[in-house]
């Protein structure tokens, strides 16, 4: 396999440009703070996550695999099954584990102080979909890992899902405008930007529904799923109680937004 961070590199700006530039032509909301700003402290989030990545964790999700593989450890490592079949399967449970994952986040107190940076931002466009606590980051990595080895992933499975994952990730948080039809259609598989804004919603009961991250089954079948924001997504307003100053929009605030009431 050539390089897979290179390859994950590619495909996270690839889908960054299109996203940003799907957004320019055709925006879904009004952005409410300054874009410049926005952009530049969470893109500059997304690089200290990497940094803290590579200085603090040993594995990541491909080297699992790898060595999951090699060892013979894991459920997949024990059928014989064609590779897309292999990758297919892998692509569903993992988007599954980041389903319940995401719901955990919501659920247990701690987590959600964690969590709630990326719900803090008060606009959401492409970049919110990279905007995550460290720590966060740092969890979520180690859960992604043990789901890894359980499973006996493939290194090539697990290199699609993550693709898979950042691009819908960055899709689904574009303030870009998606057809009727269109987003009817889209969203009976995955999931869309109007579905996921739903999310991001300051009305709790709207913060605490639409889970998904690519598939929408997930919030369809575990009761979670909310169809459309109460007013409407031209009047729905972004975000949560807290933390609404610009000022905590910038990367210093955001770091220690898990510590503050």
């Amino acid at each position: 396999m050539q390089n897979p961070d290179m390859i994950r590199l590619s495909f996270f700006i690839s889908v960054l440009v299109l996203c940003a530039l799907w957004e320019w032509v055709a925006p879904r909301k009004q952005l409410t703070q300054k874009k410049l700003s926005r952009w530049l402290n969470n893109l500059g989030l997304v690089g200290f996550n990497s940094l803290c990545i590579t200085l603090l964790m040993p594995w990541v999700a491909i080297e699992s695999a790898i060595w999951a593989n090699q060892s013979g450890v894991g459920l997949l490592n024990w059928l014989s099954l064609p590779s897309w079949v292999e990758i297919a399967i892998v692509v569903v449970l993992l988007d599954l584990t980041i389903y319940l994952q995401h719901l955990l986040f919501h659920r247990v107190p701690f987590l959600w102080r964690l969590h709630r940076m990326h719900h803090a931002d008060q606009d959401i466009d492409v970049t919110t979909g990279a905007r995550f606590h460290p720590i966060e980051i740092l969890l979520s990595m180690w859960i992604k890992i043990a789901a890894v080895v359980a499973l006996g992933a493939s290194p090539m499975a697990v290199l699609v899902f993550e693709i898979v994952l950042n691009a819908s990730a960055m899709f689904n948080h574009s303030n870009a405008k998606l057809s009727l039809p269109a987003d009817r259609l889209l969203r009976r598989a995955v999931v869309t930007p109007d579905m996921h804004r739903v999310h991001h919603s300051v009305i709790s009961k709207e913060t605490h529904s639409n889970f998904g991250f690519f598939l929408s089954i997930w919030d369809r079948w575990f009761g979670t799923y909310r169809a459309q924001p109460e007013l409407g997504h031209d009047k729905v307003r972004i975000g949560i109680p807290l933390f609404r100053n610009a000022r905590e929009q910038w990367l210093d605030k955001m770091l220690t937004q898990p510590f503050r009431k």
